[in-house]
């Protein structure tokens, strides 16, 4: 068991300086980024159904408190969900899942569609069946707590810095974006060579001005690939190992999440038009869960998707096609 625990804070204590290393949070910039932060919205409760969290029907009579989760294949099978329930889906319902569930979820899609433009993001680290975080769970106690408090603090500062991600379909590659570069500044190597781009603005400003300007970094080649969590089908891989040889790449901060850095590789799946639920990897160690939104494709696709409209599939989708929840 302690042994465990120190895998367990190893782990944490490589991901944490990985995680700031990669955002460049300096102890002077965290009063900026919370400052900024955007809220998340209050989670909302899906009404989708979830198999058990746990397979109580499996042991392993050499481990007694070894706990089985429910097999992906057979959570598609017995508990599938209608193109109404995906239409119905919100970034507010996909906050307030346990990581068990957001699983669960991420194995009933499919890829879609590469995106093409502006998605806005949000971000969101692993919670336990309890709701608290996974690893506040592990540790229990004082140490659970602080630790908890250092991941929401990632978490919001996180949220404040990176807004989302600019596809390029056609070329197959996107970029990442934020609204200021000024808690990064120190490991940009050319200031005057960042790209830029026009953006939808968050927040209560977006009323007044609707768009904002973004800061455009950490180039990354879109593929389709096998998933690291549910390899039945497919899903779209954002895959930074080699972005030093796309276009506009500088290698501060850029190498940062390349295969000489952290070797950052994020997969996705499509909800909805619109509306993608992701997944990121540090040298191939789940981190945390995204989402990516995008409001005009959103609404534009919703109707056509509920009514049971094609949708494009530019990957594998699998065997296991979805299958319509039963009314």
């Amino acid at each position: 068991m302690v042994n465990l625990l120190r895998a367990v804070l190893a782990l944490v204590l490589i991901v944490a300086i990985g995680f700031a290393a990669l955002w460049g949070f300096r102890l002077a910039g965290y009063g900026y980024l919370l400052s900024v932060s955007n809220d998340a919205p209050a989670p909302i409760r899906p009404e989708i159904a979830f198999a058990p969290l746990v397979d109580t029907s499996l042991r392993d009579p050499d481990n007694p408190t070894k706990v089985f989760r429910v097999d992906m294949a057979r959570v598609e099978h017995e508990f599938p969900l209608s193109r109404a329930d995906f239409a119905g889906l919100t970034p507010a319902h996909v906050l307030s899942l346990n990581q068990e569930e957001a699983d669960q979820l991420y194995a009933r899609l499919t890829a879609g569609p590469v995106p093409d433009g502006a998605y806005l993001g949000d971000l969101f680290f692993a919670r336990g069946d309890t709701m608290r975080t996974r690893l506040e769970e592990i540790l229990g106690g004082l140490k659970g707590r602080v630790a908890a408090e250092k991941i929401e603090t990632l978490e919001g500062a996180g949220r404040a810095l990176w807004k989302g991600k600019m596809f390029y379909r056609d070329d197959m590659v996107l970029r990442n974006f934020v609204e200021d570069f000024r808690p990064v500044e120190a490991l940009i190597d050319d200031r005057a060579a960042l790209e830029t781009a026009v953006v939808p603005r968050e927040g209560p400003l977006r009323h007044i001005l609707p768009t904002t300007d973004v800061y455009l970094l950490f180039p990354a080649k879109l593929h389709c690939g096998q998933s690291l969590l549910d390899g039945r089908r497919e899903s779209l891989i954002i895959d930074y190992a080699y972005n030093d040889l796309l276009p506009g790449y500088q290698e501060g901060p850029d190498a940062l999440a390349g295969r000489h850095g952290l070797a950052i590789r994020d997969e996705i799946r499509m909800i909805r038009p619109g509306f993608y639920l992701g997944r990121a990897y540090v040298k191939k160690v789940f981190l945390l869960n995204f989402m990516l939104y995008n409001a005009e494709v959103a609404e534009a696709g919703l109707e056509g998707f509920a009514a049971g409209s094609p949708v494009e599939e530019e990957c594998w989708p699998g065997e296991q096609a979805r299958q319509a929840a039963l009314r």
